[in-house]
């Protein structure tokens, strides 16, 4: 078979004029692209720890707010160590997570079973950025950046980490908590 047959081109999308070309752009704008997302979840993570009621769940948020602003700083000096702009470029992904989040807010009575909501959101949005960041370092060790590399892993250990925690307080009381408002 051709690859030219109607079956491999009907889906084929043409490109911006503004396109990347090259991995450098590519990484540029995915960095933009991440940046973006972390100044967004700096303001959806406080309406998160407003929402929860388990105090350990909301002091992982609350921590991972500290977190988060760290990682905007590091994606700041990755900027200048690339002589680049640190303007950030819609993620239309973590809007919609965000948006996710916000309706299983709505969609859950305050207790419980919204504290398991809240963790089911958060590690959408940590598997989200664990991807991204794995991609970033993944461009960054390609092109050479050893500097921006390290920067990148840094935080890509910190979304894994905050991930483990979600997991941990979503097995070890959360769920199981939740699971006995079915049974009342």
């Amino acid at each position: 078979m051709k690859t030219t047959d109607k079956k491999y081109t009907a889906g084929k999308v043409k490109a911006k004029s503004s396109a990347a070309d090259g991995l450098r752009e590519l990484f540029i704008d995915e960095l933009k692209d991440i940046i973006y997302a972390e100044r967004a979840l700096l303001k959806a993570l406080p309406k998160m720890a407003k929402n929860a009621t388990e105090p350990k769940l909301i002091a992982a948020i609350e921590e991972h707010v500290v977190v988060t602003e760290g990682q905007v700083q590091r994606l700041d000096k990755i900027f200048e160590i690339l002589g680049e702009s640190n303007r950030g470029k819609k993620c239309d992904a973590m809007e919609g997570l965000i948006k996710e989040g916000e309706s299983i807010l709505e969609d859950t009575e305050e207790g419980p079973v919204r504290d398991a909501g809240i963790i089911s959101a958060s590690q959408k949005i940590e598997h989200y950025e664990i991807a991204s960041y794995g991609t970033l370092v993944a461009f960054a060790k390609t092109l050479g950046e050893d500097e921006v590399s390290s920067l990148l892993e840094e935080t890509l250990a910190e979304e894994k980490e905050a991930d483990m925690l979600l997991s941990d307080s979503a097995y070890n009381s959360i769920n199981f908590e939740a699971s006995q408002e079915d049974s009342e």
